[in-house]
C-alpha cells in the first residue's frame, strides 16, 4: 500500500535514520553522486517486478530501474534462479567459462558492428577501453565527443559533459569545459567538443582530425535531451570521419535497449566500435567493448600480445556473464516490439495530455525511453535541452507529483520501461502528468 506523503520533508522516519548513519561513513551521506535525495534519499527494501518499495514502506512504479538497467524490471525470477545456481558453484574465477562465450556470441550474433568482444564491468570502463583502443589502432591522442552527452567517469570522455550558459562558449566553438576542479589541462586539449545534430560544426572535427582518434557518440544521449540523431548528421559524420580515418564510437551502454540490434542500427549509423552497458549485464555489473575485428585485435590475437592491455579482477565473472545471456536471451524481437508499443502509447498519451492543456512541455525519446521537458518545443541538441532554475523547479515539482501518485519518476523526468509493465501502467503514468497539469491550471 503507498503512503502518500503531502510535502518532500514530511516524516520518512527509516530513511532519515539511515542517511544519519551514511552521513557518518560517506562524505555526503551516500556513495553515488546520483543518487536523488528530497530532502534525503529514499532508501529501497526491495522490488517485484515493476514495482520498489522502499524502507518506509512506500510501493512505486518504478521508471528509473537503475538508471534504465533493469530492462526486465526487479527480481526477475530466471536470472535469481540461474544466478542463485551459479552462486553454489562459485562467484568468481581467474580462470574463463563457458558463460562469457554464450554472452559474447549472443551479441555478436544481433548487432551487426560487433565482430568481436571485451568484457568488463561498467559502462565506465567499456568508453574508457574504447578510446584506448582507438588511439592504440590510429596512434592519435586526441578525441572528440558531443557535447553534454553522459560517458561515465573516464577523464577525457568527461570533458564538455557539464557546460552551462556561462562556460560553454559560442555555438561555432564550444569550450571543452572540464567537469571538475583540477582536470589537467593537457585533457582538454586532446578533446574536441562537438554539438549534436550541427553538420557544419564537423568541419573543426575534419580540420583536426590528424590528432584525433574517433569522435565519441550516442545516438540518442540521453543527459542530452533523449534525441535522435538526424540521418543527414549521421551520414555527413560517417562520410568525413572514413575519409579522414578517424574511428566511431558508439556508447550504447544506455542505448542498446532501443531495439533487438541497439540503437546505431535503427538509426544508420555504422560504429567502428561499441560501448556497452546496463542491460547485457542481467542486473550485474558489466560494461562491453565490441567492434570490428581489425580493430579489436588491439586487445590481442592467438598469435601475438596486444597492444593495449586490459585486465579487471571481475571482469566476464560467471555471475554477471550468465545474468545478462539470459536477460539478453528474453528480449527477443516480440519483447522489444512490445515495449515499443508501450513507449508509443506513453509518449502519444503524454503529447496529447500537453496539447489538451495548451501546457509549455514537450516529450522525446524513442522505443522504451521517454522524457519530459518543460519546454514548449522538443530540443534538438544540449543546449536548447538545458534547464534554467525555474524549468528545474518545475521538473521537481512533478517528480513531487508523481512520487505523491505511487510512481518513482526521475527528477530529471528522463524515464524508462520494463517488460513487466503493461498497459496499465501506461495508462497510470500519463493520468498522473494529466493531474499534474491540471493542477498547475489552477494555480
Amino acid at each position: 500500500m503507498f503512503v502518500q506523503h503531502d510535502a518532500p520533508d514530511a516524516s520518512r522516519g527509516a530513511s532519515n535514520l539511515l542517511f544519519d548513519r551514511g552521513l557518518r561513513v560517506f562524505p555526503d551521506g551516500t556513495t553515488r553522486v546520483t543518487v536523488e535525495r528530497d530532502p534525503v534519499p529514499r532508501y529501497a527494501k526491495a522490488g517485484r517486478g515493476a514495482y520498489l518499495e522502499d524502507v518506509d514502506g512506500n510501493r512505486l512504479l518504478d521508471l528509473n530501474n537503475n538508471f534504465t538497467t533493469l530492462i526486465h524490471g526487479h527480481a526477475y525470477a530466471p536470472i535469481v534462479e540461474a544466478v542463485s545456481s551459479q552462486l553454489a558453484c562459485g562467484s568468481c574465477f581467474a580462470n574463463p567459462t563457458e558463460h562469457e562465450i554464450n554472452l559474447a556470441e549472443l551479441l555478436i550474433d544481433r548487432i551487426p558492428s560487433v565482430e568481436r568482444v571485451r568484457f568488463v564491468n561498467s559502462g565506465t570502463e567499456a568508453v574508457m577501453f574504447a578510446i584506448k583502443a582507438a588511439r592504440a589502432f590510429t596512434g592519435r591522442p586526441a578525441i572528440a565527443r558531443i557535447e553534454g552527452s553522459f560517458h561515465g567517469a573516464y577523464d577525457w570522455a568527461e570533458i564538455g559533459q557539464a557546460g552551462t550558459p556561462s562556460s560553454w562558449g559560442p555555438p561555432e566553438d564550444p569550450v571543452p569545459v572540464p567537469l571538475y576542479a583540477g582536470v589537467p589541462a593537457a585533457v582538454a586539449d586532446d578533446v574536441l567538443v562537438l554539438r549534436f545534430n550541427d553538420i557544419e560544426g564537423l568541419q573543426r572535427l575534419e580540420d583536426a582530425a590528424d590528432r584525433v582518434s574517433c569522435i565519441l557518440i550516442d545516438p540518442m544521449p540521453s543527459r542530452a535531451g533523449l534525441i535522435a540523431a538526424d540521418p543527414d548528421y549521421l551520414k555527413a559524420l560517417t562520410a568525413m570521419t572514413r575519409k579522414k580515418g578517424v574511428l566511431i564510437i558508439a556508447d550504447e551502454v544506455l542505448n542498446l535497449r532501443q531495439g533487438y540490434q541497439g540503437a546505431s542500427a535503427r538509426y544508420g549509423l555504422k560504429p567502428d566500435l561499441i560501448a556497452m552497458g546496463k542491460i547485457i549485464g542481467g542486473g550485474f555489473p558489466i560494461g562491453a567493448i565490441g567492434g570490428r575485428e581489425d580493430v579489436m585485435r588491439v586487445f590481442g590475437t592467438r598469435q601475438a600480445k596486444g597492444s593495449l592491455p586490459q585486465g579487471g579482477t571481475f571482469s566476464a565473472n560467471p555471475v554477471s556473464m550468465l545474468a545478462g545471456y539470459i536477460a539478453m536471451q528474453a528480449l527477443t524481437k516480440d519483447e522489444f516490439d512490445r515495449l515499443e508499443r508501450l513507449g508509443n502509447q506513453v509518449r502519444a498519451g503524454l503529447s496529447d495530455t500537453i496539447k489538451r492543456h495548451g501546457a509549455r512541455f514537450s516529450v522525446t525519446g524513442a522505443a522504451s525511453l521517454f522524457r519530459i521537458h518543460p519546454k514548449e518545443n522538443p530540443p534538438r541538441e544540449f543546449r536548447q535541452a538545458f534547464c534554467n532554475g525555474d524549468e528545474a523547479e518545475t521538473l521537481m515539482r512533478l517528480h513531487r507529483h508523481f512520487l505523491a501518485s505511487g510512481i518513482l519518476l526521475p527528477n530529471g523526468a528522463a524515464a524508462s520501461l520494463s517488460t513487466p509493465m503493461g498497459v496499465a501502467e501506461m495508462t497510470m503514468i500519463v493520468d498522473c502528468f494529466d493531474g499534474f497539469l491540471s493542477q498547475a491550471n489552477q494555480r
